[in-house]
């Protein structure tokens, strides 16, 4: 199995660091509260020697251990916060708004609050998202020029986390530049591994990579210049019908995905990614497997280039695809998240399927 379990040592390392690499795979309860928690837990975190680590929710119960009012670990992995969901849809609601903490008062909501929550799981407020909400219309309507760029230097986000680097790369044009353009709309949909940056049309995904990927910014320079558009921030409906295939994903729900994919990529691209679609879950290939599928056993490396060139990770599984020995090969969402998704589709192949029908890239 690629996942072995790691020492408890390790795992409590995992905890202090808050690291993601491990979530869902092993839960942590707490002798002298008698909780039990995610390893990303925001709480205080207890000493090594009060901490216990089990691999199922069932073990934690059965040892007389609760779950922690914090993290909620009996809730499904990426499942929102109903505050923050009712802030969300005030702001789709108003995203002109100049949100201020006052607006979040009259809402019935502790700013205090909102701020842990919302940086707990998006890594930024809720006056930040807004903000870029707000940046994303005035783009859109072209109606201040250069001053969205101004106004997006000035709320600092180009200093950020990756993720937020990523955001400012993607403001990267002048608006009076979008003009006339065809506009792709951006967001950025949670996952339990880390948030992952979506962008669309109308009809069709064109791009799906997690937000942290150092090549982002160059991707996405990428599409702009391959289809001649301008990108904002905002929704179309693919965004909407991928997080939700995603969020039966990291449930365990073999549903496959049929969101629609934009057609990019030479035809042996093409080819190689539809053989990708067709590996199921639980089951993996070599990049020499998979040549030798297409008829073309010379073209290993060619498959390599076709796996790396992919952005619509998951939908698109390149993750499935191992070295000629078995080993984890480089993915640019990093190894770990990698052997997250081997193993998450190894328990999900042990469940019974519910339908499995993925759409062709269109």
């Amino acid at each position: 199995m690629l996942f072995k379990r790691p020492s408890d040592d390790i795992l409590y390392e995992a905890l202090v660091a808050r690291d993601a690499a491990y979530e869902g795979f092993a839960w942590a309860a707490v002798k002298t509260t008698g909780i039990f928690c995610r390893l990303t837990c925001p709480a205080r975190k207890p000493k090594r020697g009060n901490t216990t680590f089990y691999g199922t929710i069932a073990e934690c119960l059965e040892a007389g251990f609760r779950p922690c009012s914090r993290c909620r670990p009996m809730l499904k992995l990426g499942e929102t916060d109903p505050m923050v969901t009712r802030l969300l849809n005030a702001l789709d609601a108003d995203p002109h708004r100049r949100w201020s903490e006052d607006d979040v008062v009259s809402l019935g909501v502790d700013p205090s609050t909102a701020r842990r929550a919302f940086k707990r799981q998006f890594g930024m407020s809720f006056l930040e998202i807004a903000r870029l909400r707000r940046m994303g219309k005035a783009a859109e309507i072209l109606t201040s020029g250069a001053s969205v760029i101004d106004a997006q230097l000035d709320a600092g986000y180009e200093s950020g986390s990756g993720f937020r680097s990523a955001m400012t790369k993607l403001f990267g044009a002048a608006p009076a530049n979008l003009r006339d353009k065809t506009l792709l709309r951006a967001d950025w949909i949670e996952t339990p591994i880390g948030p992952m940056m979506a962008i669309a049309d109308q009809h069709a995904l064109h791009l799906l990579e997690f937000a942290e990927r150092k090549a982002l910014p160059a991707e996405i320079r990428k599409l702009q210049k391959f289809t001649g558009s301008g990108i904002i921030m905002g929704r179309h409906p693919p965004i909407d019908e991928i997080e939700e295939e995603l969020k039966a994903y990291f449930a365990g729900e073999d549903r496959g995905f049929r969101t629609r994919l934009a057609g990019h990529g030479s035809p042996f691209q093409r080819q190689v990614w539809e053989a990708l679609r067709a590996i199921p879950v639980g089951v993996s290939r070599t990049y020499g497997s998979i040549a030798a599928e297409l008829g073309l056993p010379s073209s290993t490396r060619a498959v390599a280039g076709a796996n790396g060139a992919n952005q619509i990770a998951i939908v698109i599984p390149c993750h499935r695809v191992l070295g000629a020995d078995g080993s984890l090969t480089g993915y640019g969402g990093g190894l770990w998240r990698k052997r997250w998704l081997i193993e998450h589709e190894r328990r999900m192949a042990m469940r019974p399927v519910s339908h499995s029908t993925a759409a062709a890239v269109s």
